[in-house]
């Protein structure tokens, strides 16, 4: 199993992102998706879900109106489409694969940087 990030990198504030997870080894189109960030000092934290088939979504009230999780099943992709980016927004991005939305075990990323500065 391989979830790849990238896409991350240095941008102002107000400025766009678009991050990629690209995945393989599992049948992606059947597993739930997730974005989640790690802050320095901070725990891990939920930003967006997306459900198999990409029938629903769920954000994190921080980024809600702001970043849009988005899913191709024929390129077994997660997107997360980042805008008007703030520099509390700056962490680490991990994508995770898991059965359903609320199983337990998961596969992780190795993580993608987003910084937001001036």
């Amino acid at each position: 199993v391989q979830l790849v990030e990238s896409g991350g990198g240095l941008v102002q504030p107000g400025g766009s992102l678009r991050l990629s997870c690209a995945a393989s080894g599992f049948a992606f189109s059947n597993y739930y998706m997730s974005w989640y960030r790690q802050a320095p000092g901070r725990e891990r934290e939920l930003v967006a879900g997306i459900a198999s088939a990409g029938s629903s979504t769920n954000y994190a009230d921080s980024v809600k109106g702001r970043f849009t999780i988005s899913r191709d099943n024929a390129k077994n992709t997660v997107f997360l489409q980042m805008n008007s980016l703030k520099p509390e927004d700056t962490a680490v991005y991990y994508c995770n694969a898991r059965r359903t939305r609320f199983s337990s075990g998961s596969y992780w990323g190795q993580g993608t940087q987003v910084t937001v500065s001036a």
